[in-house]
């Protein structure tokens, strides 16, 4: 038994081991959906593979798994994004597993100060610039700087409804705007309101002036307008 041989690779694992436990704890400290053992979990997993790789057929052979590395843990990334509405949430989550796999390979190719230096500004990225972060998103937006997103609102007769969808989506369509969400409700006892949330960028102020006026001029509709769900007005 080569001890010197299971000596090394007990501590590239341990090293894989603890700088992913380190940017695990950061997740699981803000309640992220994958924490600490997720993070430590794939840091030495990807060491595993890697320094296995090494072991078996060289380096060509690591460079091999690494690619086969960050293919699985796309995948894995994948499953932690889930969209809500028009927000998505979750990417950060990924990107920090995707420096979790790095940082294990680094350490499983025995590359020990790669690896630390990587750990060090995963984490910087997660920590170090959340104030920023917040600062840039405190900032007030013109619509020169920043899309808006606008929402359209119509009302037709309950019993007109597919006649006025169908009319609201020609309109848009030919108007070049895209929808992102369509939602109907009823509207007091014989009508529906018909909401249509706009793509961000899709449109501008002066766009839906005319959108409303031209729908404002069929007969099925009774009442539309306009109005601003996000991005700051000056």
């Amino acid at each position: 038994m080569n001890f010197t041989l299971h000596y090394e690779t007990f501590t590239i694992l341990l090293v894989a081991f603890l700088l992913g436990a380190i940017i695990g704890y950061e997740r699981q400290y803000r309640q992220r959906t994958a924490g600490l053992r997720t993070n430590t979990l794939v840091a030495t997993s990807a060491a595993i593979f890697v320094h296995l790789a090494m072991s078996i057929d060289g380096a060509g052979g690591a460079v091999r798994v690494i690619s086969y590395v960050v293919s699985g843990v796309g995948f894995l990334g994948a499953g932690t994004i889930m969209k809500e509405g028009l927000n998505i949430r979750g990417l950060n989550t990924a990107a920090t597993l995707w420096g979790s796999a790095a940082v294990g390979a680094c350490a499983g190719a025995g590359m020990i100060a790669d690896a630390c230096m990587a750990t060090f500004f995963v984490v910087a990225s997660n920590t170090l610039l959340r104030p920023m972060v917040n600062m840039i998103n405190r900032q007030p937006l013109t619509d020169e700087h920043g899309d808006a997103t606008y929402e359209i609102c119509v009302i037709a007769l309950e019993n007109d409804q597919r006649e006025a969808l169908s009319l609201v989506k020609r309109t848009l369509k030919a108007e070049n705007c895209f929808m992102s969400h369509l939602d109907v409700e009823p509207f007091g006892d014989d009508d529906v309101e018909i909401t249509v949330s706009l793509i961000p960028a899709s449109v501008s102020a002066d766009d839906l002036d005319n959108l409303v006026n031209v729908l404002l001029d069929e007969r099925l509709i009774k009442q539309a307008y306009y109005s601003r769900i996000g991005g700051s007005s000056s």
